[in-house]
């Protein structure tokens, strides 16, 4: 036994089933390589969980932090909640329920296209203030002013913070509670799942900071953004030198994981993360959160190619992204989110699989961290020979 797969199997705490030993064996390789990483990582598959998994430096498997635009996903699944009981119709128009949203040409704009990030309302020019964003109805009335800035349904791009607020207005709207306070009485607290969409000051000893990335010496500093385009008005810094993931927006603000906002303020462990999208799927003991139709719907891609935001390839179900070949987190029916620290979240009800994942520190470019994509793929690997 080498002195690296010492090191490294010290470093690694948790369980794996039976015929999944290859997932900590990637697990343990990714640590050794890197021995600035750690993560926490958890599967559950067909209602169990079969991969539980935490090691590297700053993790303990009971820690929790913030998963900025993961929490979209989870957020997702409380407006799902809505369309399986009918009370909310997707190719309904937006203005329908919320009638103040319907000026400035967005009268005709459907809740699927606002959605699927392809209304166009990425942001205000005069930019969200955290006070707007913790209380979201005061960022929905700034919104509900504005026109679309491109034709609705001729183009995608990443509603980075402005599609957390439009499905908080609309859940507000259409249930007469907030989009939190649902998915803590009839999601998170029946199941005791360990991620919170505000989280309470109770829990605030728990809560492990999100920690920068790590700049390798040697690496080419990519392209500055504009700071008058799409992008940096999308991320709330237009005209501003701060780059998207700066600022007091994200989670390490207390204000913002105590309000638990949809776009980035979702808190927990890799193991909540997985444990909500299990119930999501359900289990032969137990119900599916959304129906099959809703899963169908909210999970059918609805936009794909070039984002006009963010200037790469994406794509989106409602309120959900979905995998493709440069982001292969999951088989063609699998839905859910990344976030900018380079955690992901998602379901596959193709494999019946349930995965949560999350770094420290913050993984470079952004996004889904490729690390998690290959523990996902050994995953599906190891059930399609179990």
């Amino acid at each position: 036994m080498s002195d690296m797969t010492t090191a490294t199997e010290a470093r690694t705490r948790g369980y794996v089933e039976p015929g999944f030993e290859r997932v900590r064996d990637e697990f343990e390789r990714m640590l050794g390589v890197d021995p600035g990483y750690g993560a926490q990582v958890t599967a559950i598959w067909r209602g169990r969980t079969v991969v539980d998994l935490v090691g590297g430096r700053g993790t303990e498997s009971d820690s929790i932090t913030g998963v900025f635009s993961v929490t979209k996903g989870i957020a997702a699944t409380v407006v799902g909640l809505l369309v399986t009981r009918e009370q909310l119709r997707l190719d309904a128009a937006v203005a329908e329920y919320w009638p103040e949203f319907g000026a400035a040409g967005k009268a005709a704009i459907t809740v699927r296209e606002a959605l699927s990030h392809r209304a166009g309302i990425v942001g205000v020019p005069e930019r969200f203030t955290v006070d707007e964003l913790v209380d979201s109805s005061l960022a929905a009335a700034k919104i509900a002013a504005h026109p679309p800035l491109w034709q609705p349904g001729s183009a995608h791009g990443y509603h980075a913070i402005t599609i957390g607020v439009l499905m908080e207005e609309l859940v507000r709207r259409v249930s007469g509670r907030s989009l939190q306070r649902i998915y803590e009485s009839e999601i998170r607290a029946p199941r005791e799942i360990d991620f919170h969409l505000g989280l309470p000051s109770s829990e605030e000893y728990r809560y492990h900071p999100v920690l920068p990335p790590v700049v390798p010496s040697d690496s080419v500093p990519p392209p500055t953004p504009s700071t008058d385009g799409l992008q940096a008005l999308a991320f709330n810094v237009l005209h501003s030198s701060l780059p998207p993931t700066a600022g007091d927006m994200g989670p390490n603000n207390p204000a913002v994981r105590a309000a638990g906002t949809a776009s980035v303020g979702g808190v927990g462990s890799a193991r909540g993360l997985a444990a909500v999208y299990a119930a999501v799927l359900g289990d032969e003991a137990t119900a599916p959160l959304l129906s099959t139709e809703t899963i169908g719907e909210m999970s059918r891609q609805h936009a794909f190619g070039l984002d006009r935001v963010l200037g790469f390839t994406t794509s989106f179900g409602i309120g959900f992204m979905k995998p493709h070949p440069a982001m292969d987190f999951g088989s063609y029916r699998a839905f859910g989110h990344d976030g900018a620290g380079g955690a992901l979240a998602f379901a596959d009800p193709l494999h019946d699989l349930a995965f949560g994942y999350i770094p420290i520190p913050m993984q470079l470019p952004g996004g889904a961290d490729p690390k998690a994509i290959t523990l996902s793929q050994a995953i599906r690997s190891c059930i399609r020979e179990v």
